[in-house]
């Protein structure tokens, strides 16, 4: 019999997590079928990238995940957990189905916890307050799972969980579909003039990714340089207005969310990024795979994830002038950004293929059921 297995997600559009989710779904096949909760009800756009023979479900009303500390909420949310074999809990959105079990009485399905970065209000700070939520909460999880080394010392000291209980499972992609040759009909609006040298980065249009300081670091290139941004969100105005401020309009491309971006991301001569808050960004692999130097802030794993040749261009800070210095050296020397990018590209190879990323995490989901080799 498939085993019955709830994911609780902040929300369910397409983002890291959630593709990585996604992923998950399609490779565990039919030996799971799958009940999927948006803490955001309406945020449901990575369902569209589920395999068509997945047993899945949205769930109909459940109960909430998010309002005040209530423990008439949290036996609401036991209650509904009971009916799964695995339940697998998102991020801070999806906290209290991991608090629900931590308070409610009676047998509850085991739970495996993911942590997998930090929005805007906690960029450049852990709040306080869902630090002591969190350690009160967690010791419910069978597992917590992290991506990255920085994620794993947090969890490890500031919500001080004991280390067999804290995993750290890479992220991982398809690494040899990166190895075909781009298709430029695959960006909308996408076109690249002679002696031209593209930037681009795949992102959230969030605040958190910080892009109109990508933009500004950009337009202070002394070079022919044109900056795509694929990826959709609140921030596109906010984007399109540090471009004119800089005039850099003519020279940007928004061509919203792009799927598959094995099928583009080697359009770009660079890939940068410039965000507040990450952890071990799919994107930075992406680009790795393809073949691309990255120039980006220094947030999170990207010093250790990209090779030592890269190493210099990760800013020293999220000051412009520097980003925009790491940048300008790529831009003005290709035979760099070819010995840079295939320095990365032997990387991504060896350490960020999908496969093992499946396997850890089949193992570590059967473990918790106490099924070896249920999912892997």
């Amino acid at each position: 019999m498939a085993i019955h297995i709830l994911h609780l997600h902040s929300t369910f559009d397409p983002g890291g997590k959630e593709l990585r989710a996604v992923r998950l779904m399609n490779a565990f096949g039919d030996r799971a079928r799958h009940t999927i909760v948006s803490a955001v009800p309406e945020a449901l756009g990575a369902r569209d990238y589920i395999a068509k023979d997945i047993n899945y479900e949205i769930a109909q009303n459940p109960p909430p995940l998010s309002g005040k500390p209530s423990i008439k909420r949290y036996e609401a949310i036991a209650g509904f957990l009971r009916r799964f074999d695995l339940v697998l809990t998102y991020n801070w959105g999806a906290i209290d189905g991991v608090m629900a079990a931590r308070v409610s009485g009676g047998a509850l399905p085991p739970i495996v916890h993911h942590e997998d970065g930090f929005n805007e209000d906690e960029a450049r700070g852990l709040n306080p307050v869902r630090n002591m939520y969190r350690r009160i909460a967690l010791p419910a999880a069978n597992a917590l799972v992290v991506p990255s080394e920085m994620l794993e010392l947090i969890a490890l000291g500031t919500w001080k969980q004991p280390r067999e209980r804290v995993k750290r499972i890479a992220n991982g992609i398809p690494v040899a579909r990166y190895a075909g040759k781009p298709d430029p009909r695959v960006l909308p609006g996408f076109t690249k003039k002679p002696n031209e040298v593209v930037v681009g980065t795949i992102a959230g249009l969030r605040s958190v990714k910080n892009l109109p300081l990508l933009v500004r670091a950009v337009a202070g290139v002394t070079a022919r340089v044109r900056l795509v941004i694929a990826g959709e969100g609140p921030e596109r105005q906010a984007i399109l207005d540090a471009a004119e401020a800089n005039a850099l309009e003519d020279k940007l491309l928004l061509p919203g969310f792009v799927s598959e971006p094995h099928r583009y991301v080697g359009l770009f001569d660079i890939f940068a990024l410039s965000s507040k808050s990450e952890q071990a960004p799919i994107s930075v692999m992406e680009a790795m795979a393809a073949g691309l130097p990255v120039a980006s802030t220094p947030v999170g794993d990207i010093s250790r994830m990209v090779a030592p040749e890269n190493r210099q261009y990760i800013s020293p800070d999220w000051a412009e002038v520097n980003l925009r210095d790491c940048i300008q050296m790529l831009v003005k020397h290709p035979e760099e950004r070819a010995r840079v990018g295939e320095a990365n590209r032997v990387r991504a190879r060896a350490l960020f293929d999908e496969s093992v990323m499946i396997a850890e995490y089949g193992a570590l989901y059967s473990a918790a059921l106490g099924r070896p080799g249920a999912l892997g």
